[in-house]
């Protein structure tokens, strides 16, 4: 049998178009989408009058067997049926005879691609989501332990305020509760359906494109259908989505690998998630938050590559939008790894409080507070007071202690109005505790927004 479409041409493609017109080696992957737009489709043109009963329930039960042959691994994937709809087709026609010819009725590949793909990218944005959760939920059951637990905030990768542990990890908590509302939005805003728009003006047979949507999960059909085989705004959102993901997971393990040196030395990662070195017996390497880090490149190259290919097209469909699949593919799979193993990481890692608390003392991270101090005392305006606390750091310095150190003659040699009540100001705790403002670092408004999250986790989950 040849090409579906070989009924204009004279002479056969050559099998170097074939191999290089083809996306079957790869949209394969869509077997399931393709089959399930296609039984809800057939449907539809049965309700209609355009199949009869018999035809359809040949063409259901054809494409359950071609999804059984597929999954069994029995399914003979051939580089002439060019992509995975071709190829369903062809069998199907081959199985169950003329009633298979029909199937395509009031269709085109435009809007069924555009469909699988549409299917693909839902899922998947609701599975990345699902992923997500589970690294909140880690986060939370280990900052749910550290509420307390001082360790240095930094600017600049300076020391510059006391923090407390949970209160840093629920910062990354926050980065990914957005990204999860990013993907929850885009599903909301592309949860249409293209079916029926045909090639790219609709068609002429009486369908039903309100049934088919509500039989295939979508709120309603597309708009337009000029609009709609050519839009890969869908795809563009999922690998955005994903990139900034990567973003925000890059920066997380670009801390993690900074706090499992021997500088820092507040993590070790379990041996079950680090690696070794060829040559140097001792080493232990952050390999997976390294691998982490850097597959943000890889799925950013996946985003501007489809941003690329899209920037030029004319309306309506155009084969340079074969080129939108293998990099949703790519983002989509690479996501799923890194969050498990990322969430596995984070679960069998060890905190050291002793060290984060003795990198607390030094830097002066209670400066501000000394200049706060000065303020609320009505003894100097800040900016005097942010002079005076520079003399103080100065002279903590040249005795080699920290701030929090000083003793009240010692801090009297820079201000004799500064009294006996300042060391308590200083104390690196209660630093911590007093930025009490909403969203602040005290424990008290981190349990606060621990138990703001399990609140929003518990709704998502009605």
């Amino acid at each position: 049998m040849g090409k579906l479409w070989s009924g204009r041409f004279d002479k056969e493609s050559s099998s170097l178009l074939d191999e290089f017109n083809a996306s079957l080696p790869f949209d394969k992957k869509l077997y399931k989408q393709d089959i399930k737009g296609s039984t809800a489709h057939a449907k539809m043109l049965a309700r209609q009058g355009i199949l009869s009963k018999d035809e359809y329930k040949s063409i259901k039960n054809g494409l359950k067997a071609i999804q059984k042959e597929i999954e069994a691994g029995k399914f003979e994937f051939k580089i002439k049926d060019e992509d995975i709809h071709m190829a369903i087709e062809s069998r199907l026609t081959e199985n169950i005879g003329d009633a298979g010819k029909k199937l395509h009725t009031a269709r085109s590949r435009n809007d069924q691609v555009a469909l699988d793909f549409r299917l693909y990218v839902l899922e998947n944005s609701t599975d990345i989501s699902k992923s997500l959760k589970k690294v909140i939920k880690t986060i939370l059951k280990i900052s749910k332990k550290h509420t307390d637990t001082l360790i240095p905030g930094m600017t600049h990768l300076q020391h510059a305020q006391p923090l407390n542990f949970a209160f840093h990890l629920l910062a990354y908590a926050q980065m990914f509760k957005r990204d999860i509302e990013r993907f929850e939005s885009s599903i909301k805003r592309n949860n249409i359906s293209p079916i029926g728009c045909a090639a790219l003006a609709g068609t002429p047979h009486n369908i039903d494109r309100d049934f088919t949507a509500k039989e295939l999960g979508f709120k309603f059909p597309s708009g337009n259908c000029l609009d709609t085989v050519s839009d890969r705004d869908f795809a563009l959102e999922i690998l955005f989505n994903i990139a900034t993901m990567f973003m925000h997971i890059s920066r997380l393990c670009e801390e993690l690998i900074l706090w499992s040196s021997y500088e820092f030395k507040f993590i070790t990662f379990s041996d079950e998630y680090s690696t070794g070195s060829s040559i140097m017996p001792q080493k232990k390497n952050p390999d997976v938050a390294e691998l982490l880090r850097g597959k943000s490149g890889r799925v950013y190259g996946n985003l501007i590559s489809l941003m690329t290919v899209m920037k030029g097209l004319p309306l309506a469909y155009n084969k340079d939008t074969q080129e939108d699949k293998e990099g949703v593919f790519d983002s989509v799979e690479t996501s799923m790894i890194s969050l498990k193993i990322l969430n596995e990481s984070l679960k069998t890692m060890q905190i050291h409080k002793d060290n984060m608390d003795k990198a607390t003392k030094v830097g002066h991270l209670s400066a501000t507070d000394l200049a706060d101090y000065l303020v609320q005392k009505n003894i100097v305006s800040f900016r005097d007071a942010h002079f005076i606390t520079g003399k103080v750091v100065n002279l903590a310095d040249k005795l080699d202690k920290d701030m929090s150190e000083l003793n009240i003659k010692e801090l009297q040699k820079i201000d004799k109005r500064i009294e006996k009540d300042v060391l308590s100001f200083l104390n690196l705790r209660n630093s911590m505790n007093a930025r009490n403002s909403f969203g602040g670092t005290s424990t008290k408004s981190t349990k606060k927004q621990l138990k703001e999250f399990k609140k929003w986790l518990k709704q998502g989950s009605k």
